[in-house]
């Protein structure tokens, strides 16, 4: 039996998805809220609760519960680390975070969670995914009216790219791994992706005058790129009702998309998904488009 947590939030939803969807796949969810009968209760804040809600599991495919201080997500997955070897988990999957991203602020309790699982009685595969796609789009449909409005994007991104990759990639990914491994379990034979660790990158860096050519082209009007300071981005951030620590990591990763650290060098994506990985550039077109920015544009033009 797999168990998949976070179902509540779009990976963990995602990969539920994918695996309900395959014949002869046992899968559970797990969720915060769960109500112990169609969806498991698995609160990593409550470690008491832990080994139950594991009980039963050969796969455990643990979406990352990171968006908290690092001292919380370290409790956090220490007790599933814990309760995983009191239930017996044979295979723990854990979603973790791409080497391009190994300067960031988010990386520390990736990396540590990745060695407190080795250290654990069961095998691991870590599934080492990129920044989601999210990151550039939400820059880009955020942007959009002023741009409409000024032809000028602004982004904290300097001279840099940034390697970003579908959620719907990952999870598919995910899918692949936690179904092979279940059925190597039930097989009786070494399960295939057991001690490894992928890289799941984006194939194409994207950066501030690239989002701003396609606003030019979805827009239907020039657009040109003004990097913006990471002064005036923490202003900003101050002003969102972000909590402290998420300001820290989002100022983290513009710095290190401009200190140009923030680009793949390596990806594991391509062999493991079963068709070419969806871009970025269709995404964030898609998204504009969506927003009806392109008619606000027109109008603006014509006044």
């Amino acid at each position: 039996m797999i168990l998949t947590t976070g179902v509540s939030g779009g990976l963990g939803n995602l990969i539920l998805r994918g695996l309900s969807g395959i014949e002869g796949v046992d899968v559970v969810a797990g969720s915060r809220s769960g109500d112990g009968r169609a969806t498991r209760r698995v609160d990593f804040d409550d470690p008491a609760s832990l080994p139950e809600a594991f009980h039963g599991v050969d796969v455990l495919l643990v979406v990352s519960a990171g968006y908290a201080e690092d001292d919380v997500v370290f409790a956090r997955h220490g007790a599933v680390a814990d309760a995983a070897a009191t239930a017996g988990v044979r295979h723990v999957i854990y979603t973790s975070l791409a080497s391009s991203g190994e300067s960031m602020t988010i990386a520390l309790p990736h990396r540590w969670t990745e060695d407190r699982l080795a250290a654990g009685p069961f095998s691991t595969t870590i599934l080492r995914n990129g920044l989601y796609t999210e990151v550039p789009v939400g820059l880009a449909t955020a942007g959009a009216g002023d741009a409409a409005a000024t032809g000028e994007f602004t982004a904290p991104f300097g001279a840099g790219k940034i390697s970003v990759v579908a959620k719907q990639d990952l999870a598919d990914v995910a899918v692949r791994v936690a179904a092979e491994s279940e059925r190597d379990l039930a097989a009786g034979r070494p399960i295939r992706h057991a001690g490894r660790v992928y890289e799941l990158e984006g194939d194409t860096p994207i950066g501030g005058a690239d989002i701003a050519e396609i606003l030019t082209a979805t827009l239907d009007r020039p657009i040109t790129y003004r990097p913006s300071s990471l002064t005036e981005t923490r202003a900003a951030l101050q002003g969102s009702g972000l909590e402290p620590y998420q300001i820290t990591h989002a100022l983290s990763l513009f710095s290190n998309v401009i200190a140009g650290r923030a680009q793949a060098r390596k990806s594991d994506l391509p062999d493991l998904l079963p068709a070419p990985a969806r871009q970025v550039r269709a995404a964030i077109a898609e998204a504009v488009a969506a927003g009806g920015y392109q008619g606000q544009s027109i109008s603006a033009t014509r006044r």
